[in-house]
């Protein structure tokens, strides 16, 4: 299977590599706020709201036996419930995980169940610890950058794909938040790249700024992530991936003039909202995944034997 034709479980497949390393005791918030059957929704609600937190587990004996949410307390407000029993109202039947679990498990928890937290126990079944769709993309973000320091001490070059013949360049760049001075760095070496091999200089404008785009996107709306540059004799591919927090409505991020950039994304002349909308102008493939707290997996694919080329090169 040629680079190009690689499927879009690529980004799932990085993904669980990098989980594969850690278990759920690795990220998981081990300062856990719990309650008894006893205490009453007031005391929960009291507890929610002086620690910003939106969950707590009920224990007995250290032993998880319910959960009460924002969405509980709001029911009990409703109903004029508060001073009642904690007991009375809590979700019951709750799953939990365990901190010796990789932490693909707890991935592959949050993408079956519609919860937002789960208690995690040890061999004892006693409460050690919470874990979040945010404690894992920190998680993954922190083992990445990791793994990318230590190719970089290497040499700075990433192993191209063993099967990947015709690669004539590979390589991934580490991207963080709000860094916009690293941006422009992976499009600048793109562009050399392809200039010394004398690909045609409007194909080389296509690809560079759709790699430009590509980075300016992940800093400045992602927690972090990467960009893999991959040239072979017939196109260049860019795949970018960050770990959150995601897009809620892809349709409505393609839009021109369509951003969620904050203020100071716009002083630094960032947010216009037609980076994604461009670089798909820009590419002859394009293809993106999202999800909420799941992160974000763009490929933009520029074919080096275009029509394009062919009548520069003529000219």
């Amino acid at each position: 299977m040629s680079p190009v034709q690689q499927p879009e479980e690529d980004i799932s497949l990085r993904i669980q590599e990098l989980a594969g390393n850690l278990k759920i005791r690795d990220v998981m918030t081990r300062h856990v706020f719990a309650v008894t059957r006893t205490c009453t929704m007031r005391d929960v609600q009291t507890i929610m709201k002086n620690n910003a937190i939106s969950g707590i587990p009920v224990v007995d004996s250290n032993h998880v036996v319910g959960m009460v949410s924002v969405h509980d307390i709001m029911s009990a407000f409703e109903q004029d419930w508060m001073a009642d029993a904690v007991a009375d109202h809590m979700t019951t039947g709750v799953r939990t995980l365990s901190e010796e679990q990789p932490l693909s498990f707890a991935m592959s928890a949050f993408s079956k169940f519609p919860y937002r937290r789960f208690p995690v126990v040890n061999r004892k079944n006693e409460l050690v610890g919470m874990v979040t769709l945010r404690n894992i993309n920190v998680a993954l973000i922190q083992e990445l950058s990791r793994q990318l320091a230590t190719m970089e001490t290497e040499g700075g070059r990433v192993t191209p794909p063993a099967s990947s013949d015709s690669c004539i360049f590979y390589r991934t760049y580490r991207l963080a938040r709000y860094d916009f001075e690293s941006g422009g760095k992976a499009s600048a070496e793109l562009r050399e790249q392809l200039r010394v091999r004398g690909v045609a200089p409007k194909t080389i404008r296509r690809a560079a700024v759709a790699c430009y785009e590509l980075e300016i996107n992940i800093i400045a709306h992602s927690h972090g992530g990467t960009l893999t540059l991959y040239i072979d004799r017939d196109c260049v591919r860019i795949t970018a991936n960050d770990f959150g927090p995601g897009i809620p409505d892809v349709e409505q991020a393609m839009t021109e003039g369509y951003s969620t950039a904050n203020d100071w994304i716009r002083s630094q002349g960032f947010g216009a909202g037609m980076g994604l909308p461009n670089t798909k102008r820009l590419s002859d493939e394009f293809a993106i995944q999202s999800g909420v707290d799941m992160g974000t997996m763009i490929k933009s694919i520029v074919n080096l034997n275009t029509s394009e080329e062919l009548s520069d090169e003529s000219k």
